[in-house]
């Protein structure tokens, strides 16, 4: 496992959180994206993670550091050549990922498995765009990468056995539970917690409660760690409108389609956290 050579599209939230993890576990990774300006950023919110584990005594100092030592950034796809396990885990926009996969797709050796961890978007789609579809996967981590356990795989149309097998292997390897899906919109994690999030989204709307009673009903009555708007917050409401389009797409059922107020808010740039401002400040 120490020597499986990991290549990661994408510094953001996602693909710095699936960089930091796997170089804990010892693995070496080149985290690509588009610009420095974004892999420096990648690169510094790993350094602050670790500071954190570091502090709670859960690693040493000696763990972080050669945890940044095995992760190179970079903007060069030609980083990616030849590694054993390729991760896109860049925006949830179809057409940047059909993209990036081609690029990924000249650079892959014969036994590379490539995988995507879109939250949402069908991975037979996905597969369909790489000369060997048979070695495409899904592998859809959840956020905060380093504190949540599970990792989605999916199964496109095209996907073989062998790679499911070992992105089976590779997820238990790095400390992450997998549960294994079949390609359909939103797989099985999202198809259920995403049309709880817009209905609380519904009743916001609806002046039903404010926000604050929704999130602390749902908390103290369903016993959700945290409350379906502040979550959406968190996921960023950007994300969660891209999510319920294809559903809605993707289903050709009203009972997907996204709240006016979520398309409001993106519309005005209110999207959670990353914005300073959603359904809650945080200015």
């Amino acid at each position: 496992m120490a020597n499986t050579t990991l290549g990661v599209v994408g510094a953001g939230t996602m693909g710095n959180g699936i960089a930091q993890v796997c170089a804990l576990a010892g693995l070496n990774i080149a985290m690509i994206d588009v610009n420095e300006a974004a892999v420096q950023r990648g690169l510094a919110t790993i350094s602050k993670s670790l500071d954190r584990l570091v502090s709670k005594e859960k690693i040493s100092a000696a763990d972080k550091a050669a945890a940044l030592a095995r992760i190179s950034g970079g903007t060069d796809y030609e980083a990616l050549r030849g590694r054993d396990l390729i991760i896109e885990a860049a925006t949830e926009n179809l057409e940047l990922k059909l993209r990036i996969l081609r690029q990924i797709d000249g650079l892959a050796g014969e036994n590379t498995v490539v995988a995507s961890n879109t939250s949402s978007i069908s991975i037979t789609q996905l597969a369909a765009v790489m000369s060997r579809p048979a070695r495409f996967i899904g592998m859809h981590f959840f956020n905060p990468v380093p504190m949540m356990a599970l990792v989605e795989l999916i199964r496109g149309l095209q996907t073989s056995d062998e790679t499911h097998a070992a992105a089976l292997a590779f997820v238990q390897a790095i400390g992450k539970s997998p549960i294994t899906a079949k390609n359909s919109p939103g797989f099985v994690v999202n198809r259920i917690l995403c049309p709880m999030i817009n209905e609380a989204i519904f009743a916001l709307q609806d002046g039903l409660a404010s926000a604050e009673d929704i999130d602390t009903g749902m908390r103290l009555g369903c016993n959700q760690p945290i409350g379906p708007l502040a979550l959406a917050d968190m996921i960023g409401l950007d994300t969660m409108l891209a999510v319920m389009q294809v559903f809605y797409e993707g289903f050709n059922d009203t009972k997907y389609r996204p709240a006016p107020l979520l398309k409001e808010m993106v519309a005005a740039g209110r999207l959670g956290r990353k914005s300073g401002q959603g359904f809650y400040s945080y200015a």
